[in-house]
């Protein structure tokens, strides 16, 4: 998965998760014209955290204007847990995360590490369409490898610009007839539209890529009348939100019993951290779920922006993304 920018109105906290360690670059090497795969392992050799297809790490990245902490999906086998293989898309635009990685780390250097976490699980379900574009292939990786490995019924459409910046295309042409490869300077786009037309009993789609493929995909399928579950996605670029009606409102931390107002033009963890509350957050716009807090008590409407919780996950009102979701009237959460 592509980096996720920090939001500019806070630097990236440094207690990113309570699973945070140094590893060491084992290997270096390109997957594509712009894409670099990064190979992490333990200075000592032991085995890493164990995780699961469409899981991610955070890298903490010192920069001369201080720390980034930058997302990127594990794309290597879960069942190795010697190494954690990363694919990164150098972005010379980007706030500096990719340029840092591309041009600064090299083999035998450390960088610190959180995770893994993951939200973006594989379910059962009796077949499966798998959507990637461009650097969002990477979490889909090891989720085809499962599939593969299981026997199940699934095909993976794979976009990009060119073959020459499609990472990790030679993978993926041992499954044969599974895969659809599609260089868009020489071959036409798949017809998505036809294959979505219908609803596929106990068919799911995954998802990841641009947010115009994103948001094409949650309004396609809405229209057509799939189930809400039936789409999973992971995004590596926030959604736009109208914050022109925010008003102020309650937040008590029960565990500390402090009772905070949250203006209008700030958030939960803004609030949180400058009354000297621990919190842990790491892309402050809705996208990591590293921020996911407990719900105890509403007193109002919820008001959900974040781009993991499930439309169900939203509904049953456990827990919010406390970088940017807010409430009506009066939240108690458990912090």
């Amino acid at each position: 998965m592509a980096p996720i920018s920090t939001a500019g109105h806070l630097p990236a906290p440094t207690a990113v998760t309570e699973h945070e360690h140094t590893l060491v670059v084992a290997q270096r090497e390109q997957a594509s014209d712009d894409v670099l795969a990064l190979t992490l392992a333990a200075p000592d050799g032991s085995p890493l955290t164990p995780w699961a297809a469409g899981a991610h790490i955070d890298l903490i990245l010192p920069t001369p204007t201080g720390e980034l902490v930058r997302q990127y999906s594990l794309c290597s086998s879960p069942g190795d847990l010697t190494s954690y293989r990363l694919g990164i898309l150098h972005e010379p635009a980007g706030r500096g995360g990719s340029a840092y990685i591309h041009d600064g780390l090299r083999v035998g250097d450390t960088v610190r590490v959180a995770g893994p976490r993951n939200h973006f699980e594989l379910v059962e379900a009796a077949s499966y369409v798998l959507i990637a574009g461009g650097i969002g292939v990477t979490p889909l990786l090891p989720m085809v490898a499962a599939l593969a490995a299981s026997g199940a019924d699934w095909h993976l459409y794979y976009v990009g610009r060119s073959r020459s910046t499609m990472a990790f295309c030679g993978e993926l042409e041992q499954y044969a007839d599974h895969v659809t490869l599609v260089p868009r300077d020489v071959a036409p786009r798949p017809d998505l539209a036809a294959l979505l037309a219908t609803p596929v009993p106990g068919r799911v789609v995954y998802s990841c890529g641009p947010e115009s493929l994103i948001g094409w995909l949650e309004q396609t399928m809405a229209a057509n009348g799939w189930a809400p579950g039936a789409l999973h996605t992971e995004r590596f670029e926030a959604q736009e939100i109208d914050t022109s009606s925010d008003q102020p409102f309650e937040v008590e931390l029960s565990r500390t019993g402090k009772s905070l107002l949250v203006p209008a033009d700030s958030s939960i963890f803004q609030v949180a951290r400058e009354a000297g509350v621990s919190v842990l957050g790491s892309c402050l716009e809705g996208i990591c779920g590293t921020c996911e807090t407990e719900i105890l008590e509403a007193d109002g409407e919820l008001i959900h922006r974040d781009s993991v919780l499930t439309l169900d996950d939203q509904a049953s009102g456990e827990v919010m993304m406390i970088c940017v979701s807010r409430c009506t009237g009066k939240v108690v959460l458990d912090m």
